[in-house]
């Protein structure tokens, strides 16, 4: 059972089976982080996170905890402690991370929506490994209490399903007041950034999608981007360093090696390499300020390549999502067909608050390539 730390018997009703990332705390089960070294020590929660509160008051019924990658610190999936959950696309692939087990659990049908969490892409890379949908959520719209942290002026909270409807069902458990049925206006222009080193049929398939929902796309340049990137980086080493790091000394040997990798880079950031990358933070953010008002939405693919191999040891799966956690702002992200049995996932980006026209927009081109 690798989906899942620990499966949960939901309550009768007719209320949504959702997967919960075991960083988020519920009622009267460990939190692990699917991490030996945190479940050893583990004690019930004693409540549930206020996401968990609201979604159980909306009639959530919890199936289980869901696996991930081990602290939520990687985008493989990869789990040696726990075990690594299965891409149901291709057995061979990794599932992508770190909210891996929630993507397994509705791509499979275990769970109808997943409550992941995004610090640096954790939703929408699993989304894009398994041919589901992921929606990153503006930094602050949904509270973090009762979820364990990882960075924390990068952390998000979301939904994930197995399509755009069922993932507004999501939000809408964790945002009260959001209307998953309120007719909202897609746009009929998307700005189309383009990447480097993004594989040919990956790029074809977002043009292909964007096309095929009838939406004219304005390429645009954002010289930044790669930047931001790096920022974003040097934010996550030295959060999650200062989060984990007694963790790893309390716990030698007991870690994953590709954890204790990063929890030490991230020790050795300097104040004002940290400093400079806050600073860039803002300015990253204005930047895209000002593009939102020419464009609602900015398109491209959520990953560069498809989902990599389990052995791959460099897969490229993060260069993308990093800067939408820079700049505090929604994305969604959704399958597209390649024409092979492994789609590709279009990233759908707006502005601050504007989930409600990036899940018009994804359902658009759902619509359009099934």
């Amino acid at each position: 059972m690798t989906t899942f730390i620990e499966q949960l018997d939901p309550p009768n009703g007719d209320g949504p089976r959702v997967a919960v990332k075991d960083l988020i705390d519920l009622e009267g089960v460990p939190t692990t982080a699917a991490c030996r070294a945190v479940a050893d020590d583990a004690e019930p929660a004693d409540h549930d996170a206020a996401v968990i509160v609201r979604a159980r008051a909306a009639g959530a019924r919890f199936v289980g905890k869901a696996n991930l990658h081990e602290l939520a610190y990687g985008g493989t999936g990869i789990n040696l402690a726990f075990g690594t959950p299965v891409n149901p696309l291709d057995g061979s692939r990794i599932p992508g991370g770190s909210s891996s087990g929630c993507a397994v659990a509705v791509a499979t049908g275990e769970a109808d929506i997943g409550f992941g969490t995004d610090t640096a892409g954790s939703i929408r890379t699993p989304s894009a490994c398994c041919g589901t949908v992921g929606l990153k959520t503006t930094l602050g719209l949904l509270p973090t209490e009762g979820i364990r942290p990882l960075a924390p002026s990068l952390d998000t909270v979301g939904p994930m399903a197995r399509t755009v409807a069922d993932t507004s069902r999501g939000l809408a458990l964790l945002l009260p007041g959001f209307d998953p049925h309120a007719p909202v206006a897609a746009p009929t222009t998307v700005a189309r950034l383009r990447l480097p080193e993004v594989d040919g049929d990956v790029d074809r398939a977002v043009d292909d999608a964007i096309a095929s929902a009838g939406l004219t796309s304005t390429t645009v340049e954002i010289d930044s981007w790669m930047t931001a990137t790096d920022a974003a980086v040097v934010i996550l080493l030295a959060e999650a360093a200062v989060v984990n790091q007694s963790l790893a000394r309390r716990h030698p040997g007991e870690l994953g090696d590709d954890v204790v990798e990063r929890i030490e880079l991230g020790a050795q950031i300097k104040p004002a390499q940290l400093l400079d990358a806050v600073a860039f933070a803002r300015i990253f953010a204005r930047h895209l300020t000002v593009l939102f008002e020419h464009f609602e939405v900015l398109a491209m693919p959520t990953l560069p390549v498809l989902a990599p191999s389990l052995t791959d040891p460099n897969p490229r799966n993060g260069t993308h999502s990093a800067p939408v956690n820079l700049a505090g702002v929604p994305a969604l992200a959704l399958p597209v067909p390649t024409g092979g049995p492994i789609p590709a996932s279009i990233q759908l980006v707006g502005p601050r608050r504007s989930e409600a026209a990036l899940l018009a927009t994804g359902a658009l081109i759902e619509a359009s390539v099934s």
